[in-house]
């Protein structure tokens, strides 16, 4: 764990709020128009951004700002808790591009958006 600890530590973040003053542990506020921000961010040079949870995501998808996603399948049915893209109020249709399976029955799946 320490040397994930070490890296994610390390990395820049970006958290986007309008309820917070100030942020820390290596991390930007991101305020005002969320797709200009998020563009900005991705001409910078970099490994490209990665986002998780549930309202970023959907904000970014009805944008138009996601160029991949990779969804990793647990094998447990919780039947509770937050759908993932919810409400979105259009369709995005994907591509697979690759598919990863682990020993714990974890499946990882990337897409891209079909253009």
């Amino acid at each position: 764990m320490e040397p994930f600890a070490r890296t994610i530590d390390a990395k820049k973040k970006y958290v986007v709020s309008s309820a917070l003053d100030g942020v820390d542990w290596n991390a930007e506020l991101v305020r005002g128009d969320l797709g200009k921000a998020v563009q900005q961010l991705k001409q910078q040079s970099g490994n490209g951004l990665l986002t998780g949870g549930v309202m970023l995501p959907m904000a970014l998808a009805e944008l138009g700002l996601i160029d991949e996603y990779e969804f990793v399948v647990q094998p447990r049915i919780a039947g509770h808790g937050p759908t993932l893209f919810a409400g979105l109020s259009k369709y995005v249709d994907l591509k697979l591009v690759s598919r990863m399976e682990f020993r714990s029955g974890a499946v990882v799946m990337r897409y891209e958006p079909k253009r």
